[in-house]
């Protein structure tokens, strides 16, 4: 990576990382929906094309549904959730939590000497957690370990996962937050070193 590529990388995967992963009023999430919500970040997001407008706009779209409401429904449940935001669930054949997939993501941890703690008993393996481990790898100067854990551990199913997400969010914030993360996404994998791992989904 060069300085620039570097940077916004790990700007764009924390910023992506904390929105899927934290609750929209908490400490990390709440000033990032204000921006996105401002339409000053725009001149931030390292994308180029008239494809952010529509989504510019569509972040400030008033909604019945409360955005923490629709978090919770997305995210956490009581009901099923209409697109897991776990890498296990896409990709191991049960579509469970702590399935193979997300074994193979420990020991790939333990192999690369990777302790990323957040707190919680709950799967590595989710999507925000992912990203925000990226930025992290990123930020150490460690970009063979994130380029491996984008192109083996992340790409294979977060496009499948992207989709449904987007077209189950019924919520214009979260369906922008989705086609953001599907644009700048495919910028990193278009810029990969290595090549992004063949993988059988089952979702």
């Amino acid at each position: 990576m060069t300085a620039v590529t570097r940077e916004s990388f790990i700007f764009t995967a924390r910023v992506l990382g904390a929105l899927f992963y934290y609750p929209p009023q908490s400490e990390p999430s709440a000033p990032l929906v204000a921006a996105l919500r401002s339409r000053q970040w725009l001149e931030q997001w390292p994308l180029q094309g008239d494809e952010l407008i529509p989504l510019a706009e569509a972040f400030a779209q008033p909604c019945d549904e409360p955005l923490d409401e629709a978090w919770q429904r997305l995210f956490i449940g009581p009901w099923a959730l209409p697109a897991p935001p776990w890498g296990s669930v896409w990709l191991d054949k049960e579509s469970v939590l702590f399935g193979d997939s997300t074994l193979a993501l420990r020991q790939w941890m333990r192999d690369n000497n990777i302790a990323f703690n957040t707190g919680q008993n709950e799967p590595e393996d989710h999507f925000g957690i992912l990203l925000l481990m990226a930025a992290w790898l990123a930020e150490q100067g460690n970009y063979p370990a994130c380029d491996q854990l984008l192109a083996w551990h992340l790409l294979p199913w977060s496009g499948r996962f992207l989709a449904e997400f987007c077209d189950n969010a019924q919520h214009p914030f979260f369906a922008a937050l989705g086609q953001l993360a599907q644009l700048t996404l495919a910028v990193w994998q278009s810029q990969l070193p290595i090549p992004v791992a063949q993988k059988l989904l089952f979702r």
